[in-house]
């Protein structure tokens, strides 16, 4: 018999399984969706949708990709047994390809259909909460990191002078240990030329009312609560960006004078171009 593709579109719809368990539960039926329902609830592969609503707080980051293009995909899930699934992982490695090879920059129709087709396998609520594609520039490298069993992922964007300093071994040592340090310290910017000024503002403002409220700062001059306030705001500025931060090795020194001196070895100026930190359950 042959089944009509909008057919199996709407028991898909109502029920949640995925296509070929539609299209097969109507063969069967012979094109009666209700009985097509019914079949596939016997089946125990409806029941997708029903379970869309649950939390999925678990899940695992897929990365494809070398040191000029990196693909990475976010599926998340209910629970980490599922995370640990060996269909769950192989399925994550076919999509992170597919949108390596495809150049996918967000998610598309092909990679939500697979997911579904997933979901309705396993009985649980999945779903793909981010597609990322990255590319290296000119005299660029990449290099990612990912952590306890892809919970973590970070991706680092270095950019050279003089590109033949990537083979340098204390350039690739650097290189890495800032993707380590990344992932351990989650820096929300990489310089303080990133924060927006409303944000700024807000900050100083938080600092201005935590000034204002405490009574040992009543009476001391304007110039020196001005100053306290900028060194509140130095502070946090040094905490959350990654350039000024305590390097992972050398919690005394500063990732950008640590970058100095390894450019002073490589004969050649390092910079960070940018970086991407992903964490699982985080938006």
């Amino acid at each position: 018999m042959d089944i009509k593709a909008t057919d199996i579109k709407t028991l898909r719809e109502r029920t949640g399984a995925g296509m070929m368990d539609c299209k097969k539960a109507l063969t069967e039926a012979n094109g009666d969706n209700a009985a097509a329902e019914k079949l596939l609830r016997e089946w125990g592969m409806a029941g997708v949708e029903k379970r869309a609503g649950r939390a999925t707080n678990e899940g695992r980051i897929f990365i494809k990709g070398d040191d000029t293009k990196i693909a990475l995909v976010e599926l998340a899930c209910e629970t980490d047994f599922v995370a640990r699934n060996a269909d769950f992982i192989a399925a994550g490695d076919k999509m992170a390809a597919e949108a390596y090879a495809k150049n996918y920059t967000s998610p598309v129709a092909d990679l939500e259909e697979k997911v579904k087709d997933m979901a309705s396998v396993i009985k649980e609520n999945i779903t793909l909460k981010r597609v990322v594609q990255i590319k290296a520039g000119s005299n660029e490298i990449l290099h990612c990191y990912t952590h306890g069993e892809g919970k973590l992922a970070v991706v680092v964007t270095f950019r050279v002078d003089k590109a033949e300093a990537f083979q340098d071994e204390k350039v690739k040592t650097f290189i890495h240990d800032i993707a380590l340090h990344i992932a351990a310290f989650s820096p929300m910017f990489l310089d303080r030329t990133k924060p927006s000024a409303p944000w700024i503002k807000e900050q100083e403002e938080i600092f201005q009312a935590q000034v204002d409220g405490d009574e040992k700062m009543k009476g001391k001059p304007a110039n020196v609560i001005a100053g306290i306030l900028k060194g509140k705001l130095n502070k946090l500025m040094s905490d959350l960006c990654l350039l000024d931060q305590g390097f992972v090795k050398e919690e005394k020194i500063p990732v950008a004078q640590m970058m100095a001196a390894v450019s002073k070895e490589a004969g050649a100026k390092l910079e960070i171009a940018d970086y991407l930190y992903i964490k699982v359950g985080e938006a």
